[in-house]
């Protein structure tokens, strides 16, 4: 089971590789960029946009053309449309929030940042969010490139993870470990 984790990281990698040098290559960053932002929001929006992405039933073929449609209403660009295309044609789907993730990384360590990624019981407030950034920035010494998940199960607090280290000050951490203690006694 790990090892098809890490191998699936590492596929993913190598998509998002070739999808960001084609970006520099053809001076296309910031389209391909709010494009990924865009399906990721759709992906996660839609429970049956989901299912499509995750689906081992459908073939390469229904899976690229119901892609391709939600993409193209969506006005994605054609370099993400021919790249989810790609996707689907190797039956690779499964790996695009994975590719996403990885390409903002390339895309962040291209432009000078760190990226951070933050997770919060509710949704931050943008004065929230920025005081966060401002924070991390102090910290690592450059600009962050801060992305922002919700998390309901945290009751509260944060995570946030900066590169490999991690900060867990949620309320769900704080009361697991205080049940530890307590069984400790």
């Amino acid at each position: 089971m790990a090892g098809q984790s890490v191998g699936g990281a590492g596929l993913a990698d190598r998509y998002a590789t070739a999808l960001f040098e084609l970006a520099v290559e053809r001076d296309a960053l910031e389209q391909i960029e709010r494009d990924l932002d865009d399906i990721r929001t759709l992906v996660a929006d839609s429970d049956d946009l989901g299912r499509v992405v995750r689906s081992l039933t459908l073939s390469r073929t229904e899976q690229g053309q119901a892609l391709d449609a939600v993409l193209a209403r969506a006005g994605t660009s054609q370099y993400v449309r021919n790249f989810v295309a790609l996707l689907a044609r190797n039956r690779r789907v499964f790996l695009l929030d994975d590719m996403i993730a990885a390409f903002q990384a390339k895309l962040a360590d291209h432009r000078g940042e760190v990226s951070a990624e933050v997770t919060s019981a509710v949704p931050l407030k943008p004065a929230h969010v920025e005081a966060v950034n401002e924070a991390l920035r102090a910290i690592v010494g450059r600009d962050v490139a801060l992305e922002t998940k919700v998390d309901p199960a945290l009751i509260g607090g944060l995570t946030v993870r900066v590169g490999s280290r991690m900060l867990d000050n949620s309320i769900r951490t704080k009361l697991q470990n205080l049940e530890l203690a307590m069984k400790g006694i």
